[in-house]
């Protein structure tokens, strides 16, 4: 019995439909969503770190996660991937984790400790395992795979030959990072979302505190809060009225070390690089590095601002010295040389 012309096209279009919903169906199970229609969130970010710190504690480099071509920085240095640096070494993940995911960008930048079993010495067994401070940057591209990894691994100071306590008079970075227990409680709290910032004001404020340090005279911008704090490589170094000396004596407040003991000590600070901002915090995480011409010496460093109301609250950095001069890996020679703000995206 043939159906009405009408019933025969509605049955048709019907079981057009179902074929293509069937299809989309079958391709939403082998083909990772869009990220600009369905971006990885927060959580989503945070997991991506979680992956790969535990990878690197397993030397599992698995295309499970990870992009075929991925490019890998340690300290600088363009490495091969999975076997190399911190990958060869690491032993456990560390229990010090600050995570600033950038939805925008779906970057994630990460600041915390590994832990690390590498010989004491440039000849013998392997020590047991020391924590080491690290920052992490990584970049999860449109197959939901990580295509990016830039870290910073600040590690104790190790002879090559013999043996013997370092001669510093501060702690090894990664000890003293994990000692700091978990990340001060200003960090967790949302910014209200009336009084967020920009992206571009966000980076613009925390930029503030590069440009106020290099070649300072002590007359610069300094847009810091009356509490202001500040942990460099786990340390207290700058910190409200009335904290307690540190190791090297007193310690002022952010904006009084900016206008009277910080003046002339830095020539330059270029390569600023802003990988991660994270408006609902009111946090940027930005890579740098901080010359000092007269002595020929280079600072490489991750470092992080939490920012209300346009002004700087809290900072933390772990920094390792590098060659003078050095690049980060990432950026052109002109962009190395430049002092001007690269919004990472």
């Amino acid at each position: 019995m043939k159906l009405p012309i009408r019933a025969a096209l509605a049955a048709g279009l019907l079981g057009a439909a179902l074929l293509t919903t069937a299809s989309a169906s079958a391709q939403s199970a082998t083909t990772p969503p869009d990220p600009d229609a369905n971006p990885c969130q927060r959580e989503c970010l945070q997991g991506y770190m979680d992956k790969y710190l535990a990878a690197m504690a397993a030397h599992d480099a698995s295309a499970d996660i990870f992009a075929k071509n991925v490019r890998f920085t340690e300290n600088g240095v363009r490495l091969p991937f999975g076997n190399e640096g911190l990958w060869a070494t690491a032993s456990g993940v560390g229990h010090y984790k600050f995570y600033v995911p950038d939805v925008e960008t779906q970057q994630v930048a990460f600041m915390g400790t590994m832990m690390e079993s590498a010989p004491s010495r440039s000849t013998g067994p392997a020590a047991k395992p020391d924590p080491v401070g690290i920052d992490v940057r990584l970049r999860i591209n449109s197959e939901g795979k990580i295509s990016e990894v830039e870290q910073i691994v600040a590690r104790p100071d190790r002879p090559l030959v013999g043996g013997g306590a370092s001669s510093s008079p501060f702690p090894a970075t990664g000890e003293a990072v994990e000692a700091m227990g978990s990340p001060n409680e200003v960090f967790k709290e949302d910014i209200p979302e009336g009084e967020r910032m920009s992206r571009a004001d966000l980076i613009t404020t925390a930029n503030y505190y590069f440009s106020g340090l290099q070649r300072n005279d002590g007359k610069g911008y300094y847009p810091f809060t009356d509490d202001c704090l500040r942990h460099e490589n786990g340390m207290v170094t700058a910190a409200p009225k009335g904290h307690p000396p540190g190791r090297l004596g007193p310690i002022q407040t952010c904006k009084a070390q900016f206008e009277n003991g910080l003046r002339g000590v830095v020539t330059g600070i270029r390569d600023r690089r802003f990988v991660a901002v994270d408006r609902q915090k009111g946090i940027v995480f930005a890579f740098a590095f901080f010359d000092h011409r007269p002595i020929d010496w280079t600072w490489q460093l991750g470092e992080l601002f939490k920012i209300e109301n346009g002004k700087i609250r809290r900072i933390e950095a772990i920094f390792i010295r590098g060659p003078y001069g050095m690049c980060s890996g990432w950026s052109t020679y002109e962009q190395c040389r430049s002092e001007k703000i690269q919004d990472v995206r």
